[in-house]
C-alpha cells in the first residue's frame, strides 16, 4: 500500500490517508481481504500520529470500505466495489450540487463553473 502525505496539501492527513486507500480498494490495487497494517503499524511507517491513523480507520470502516475484527486486524472489505463506487459517486454528486448553489449565491454563471472544472482537471 502507497500512501504519501503532502504537509502543504488543504485536506488533513487523515482524509489523505482515506482517499488514497479508497482509491487503491476501488481500482483494485487493494484486492478484497487483503490485511492491512495495523494503525499503529502504519502510524510509524508514515511518522504520524496513531490518532490520525486511527481516525482514517474508522472513517473507512464506517464507509464500508474496510472491516476490522478485534484482536485480528483490519482487512479490505468484501462489499460488492459496484455497490462501495455508487456511493462515492452520490458524495461527488451532493458536493457539486452544494457548490453550484454556492456558485449561484455569488452570481457564478455556469461558464465560469465550467471554466473552473476544467481548469482542475487541466483541460484549460
Amino acid at each position: 500500500m502507497d500512501i504519501i502525505l503532502l504537509n502543504t496539501a488543504d485536506q488533513p492527513i487523515y482524509q489523505q490517508i482515506k482517499s488514497q486507500m479508497i482509491t487503491q480498494i476501488l481500482n483494485g490495487q487493494l484486492p478484497e481481504g487483503e490485511k492491512l497494517p495495523s494503525i499503529r503499524g502504519l502510524a510509524k511507517e508514515l511518522k504520524i500520529s496513531v490518532i490520525t491513523t486511527k481516525r482514517a480507520y474508522e472513517e473507512l470502516e464506517n464507509e464500508g470500505f474496510i472491516d476490522t475484527v478485534p484482536g485480528k486486524g483490519s482487512f479490505v472489505s468484501s462489499r460488492d466495489r459496484g455497490m462501495l463506487r455508487e456511493r462515492q459517486l452520490q458524495e461527488i454528486q451532493d458536493r457539486l450540487k452544494l457548490i453550484v448553489e454556492e456558485g449561484k449565491k455569488y452570481d457564478m454563471g455556469m461558464d465560469k463553473m465550467i471554466h473552473l472544472i476544467k481548469k482542475w482537471y487541466g483541460e484549460d
